[in-house]
């Protein structure tokens, strides 16, 4: 019991180093304008779209829009997490975060991870039920199932990443202490436990195969009852406008997941690199940013929205 109080205190007193992006300092100082960039212009798209969604009662009490709107807080909030000890890592690199610091930012990443990919899944069966199920439509979505699933979304991201934080807060870090990413995460923190981490790794990848890969699969499944709907319409036209509401979040998941998989669906306790690194910024910045782009680019119903919007015109 002693021991294991000495190894608490041992890693609550602990710092960490985030080692941050590789890089010159005169390429530091030109990525630290973009990143601010993209930071800003990643609040002031997702604002935009959540300020359009609540403002008009003809998209908010779409189940669509609903969920495009918990989606566009979500992406404000995660970037919020990542983004900041990027910015500060690039001015004054190695940066030093403390012990509480590092768990509270993993805790707050994975949940959001978590609950991004829950509601990719939850907007895939929207559209399921819009192309497949359209009679009934109304009444599969009405709003207390919206809010259900969105809820759910929200609290079962809190409670994986909360498992999975306080098994890796459990750990002991004895040294050395740096970690070679440019925020808390799973794989660095693990390479760096000085304990056995085999019963941590197993939780951190079964739940990544309970979250990624089982909110994947409902997607996946989706889509494909969709396709065979679609196949058996008999008007080209009406297949392609179905297919044309569905198009923007196939985009948006398939980036997503296809770097959110090949990142965690698998032992977490792997070198860290470079290439993690750039990975991580494709899903930390790169999603959030183009999300409302794709998602609204070819949407008339926005496009109609902004018009009538006299701030925006």
């Amino acid at each position: 019991m002693e021991r294991s109080l000495q190894l608490a205190n041992r890693s609550d007193d602990q710092d960490f180093i985030l080692l941050g992006l590789s890089a010159s300092k005169d390429i530091k100082d030109g990525l630290f304008v973009i990143f601010l960039t993209l930071y800003l212009l990643i609040f002031l798209e997702n604002m935009l779209v959540i300020y359009l969604i609540s403002s008009h009662h003809e998209l908010l009490h779409k189940p669509m829009y609903f969920f495009l709107g918990n989606l566009s807080c979500l992406e404000m909030c995660y970037v919020s997490v990542t983004m900041p000890t990027l910015l500060v890592g690039l001015r004054s690199s190695p940066y030093h975060v403390s012990f509480s610091f590092c768990m509270a930012q993993l805790f707050l990443f994975m949940s959001f991870i978590g609950t991004k990919c829950t509601l990719l899944a939850s907007m895939a069966y929207d559209r399921y039920v819009a192309i497949c199920c359209p009679l009934h439509y109304s009444v599969i979505m009405r709003p207390q199932v919206c809010w259900g699933l969105a809820l759910s979304s929200w609290v079962g991201g809190l409670l994986v990443s909360a498992i999975k934080t306080t098994c890796i807060a459990n750990l002991s870090y004895c040294g050395p202490n740096v970690l070679n990413h440019f925020f808390c995460d799973v794989s660095p923190l693990l390479n760096l436990s000085c304990t056995h981490v085999a019963l941590t790794e197993l939780i951190d990848f079964i739940s990544a195969i309970i979250i990624f890969c089982g909110s994947l699969l409902v997607a996946l499944a989706s889509y494909v009852a969709i396709g065979r709907v679609l196949i058996k319409m008999p008007s080209a036209a009406a297949s392609h406008k179905a297919l044309s509401t569905c198009a923007s979040h196939l985009l948006v998941m398939g980036l997503f997941y296809s770097v959110v998989l090949f990142m965690y669906s698998r032992p977490s306790h792997v070198k860290s690199t470079d290439l993690n690194k750039v990975l991580s910024v494709i899903y930390t910045v790169a999603t959030p940013m183009c999300s409302p782009i794709i998602y609204c680019l070819r949407n008339r119903e926005v496009h109609a929205v902004l018009r009538r919007t006299p701030c925006l015109c």
